[in-house]
């Protein structure tokens, strides 16, 4: 018999990319409080507003991105929901489950393999602060990926991971611990790890975008946390023809109404960005 070769995130997500033209990354996160009213009567409320997401926004999207965090906050019927909504998505675009996990040995490995073997996704999130050994697991799994958090969008990543200023009396550091991150991921191929750069992060974008030429960028925050989209087109495209980006946009497409036509809003919404992200490029 003969064996199914899985195709990787990296392969899956440049012919997707060259297919559509779509920098758009969908993130279902899909927060039980936050869900229409229509769907809430659902023998899985969760997993019947992801279905209908998803099919309002396909078109649009190079990329989906599920918070595994709201899928355990609604227990076992929440990881259903997960594992349904994976089943849904088109085979030939790209899901990263955003599960910022990293750690050691064997806990790793048994990350990797309930994400990417039994979950069945493409990539993950990780946190590389514990070093090679979040990586090692990953770089032995032949399909697998992971984006690494360099420099998150929440306004207090600035506790650790942007420089000190020269006016803080604490003490100034000569570099920002992202660009250590920057410089760590340089050592890994392209095709196995990826970046996470907020796009509220103006400051340091282009400088991270020189450091890690040819590497893929995860970028949240444009959206509902006010990224400028303009500026984050401009600094961090890799190039023209292959940007080496993918935009996340989460509450502002999935929760852009609460009516029952939400996914239609949905589908609206994802195109606007689908749009300017393509327009934003040629």
């Amino acid at each position: 018999m003969e064996k199914t070769v899985l195709k990787s995130f990296w392969s899956k997500y440049t012919e997707r990319y060259s297919h559509t033209g779509s920098l758009l990354c969908v993130g279902l996160d899909s927060e039980f409080s936050k869900l229409p009213e229509c769907v809430l009567k659902a023998e899985n409320p969760i997993w019947e507003f992801n279905r209908q997401i998803i099919d309002a926004t396909q078109q649009y999207a190079c990329a989906y991105k599920p918070n595994l965090a709201f899928y355990l906050a609604d227990g076992l019927r929440g990881l259903e929901a997960l594992y349904l909504t994976m089943e849904h998505i088109p085979e030939d675009i790209p899901v990263i489950l955003d599960c910022k996990v990293g750690d050691i040995g064997s806990t790793m490995q048994a990350y990797v393999a309930a994400f990417f073997d039994n979950l069945a996704v493409d990539a993950i999130t990780v946190n590389p602060l514990m070093g090679s050994d979040v990586m090692q697991p990953v770089m032995n799994h032949d399909p697998a990926f992971a984006f690494g958090l360099c420099l998150t969008s929440n306004p207090s990543a600035t506790d650790f991971l942007k420089p000190v200023s020269s006016g803080d009396r604490r003490v100034a550091y000569p570099s920002s611990l992202s660009a250590k991150i920057a410089a760590w991921m340089q050592t890994y191929p392209c095709d196995k790890l990826g970046a996470v750069v907020g796009a509220t992060q103006m400051a340091e974008l282009k400088q991270i975008r020189d450091l890690l030429p040819g590497r893929l960028f995860l970028i949240p925050g444009v959206g509902a946390q006010g990224g400028d989209l303009e500026a984050v087109l401009k600094d961090a495209t890799d190039n023209p023809g292959m940007p080496n980006i993918l935009i996340n946009s989460s509450r502002g497409i999935i929760f852009a109404e609460s009516s029952k036509d939400f996914a239609k809003a949905a589908g609206i919404e994802a195109e606007k960005l689908f749009t300017a992200c393509k327009n934003g490029i040629s």
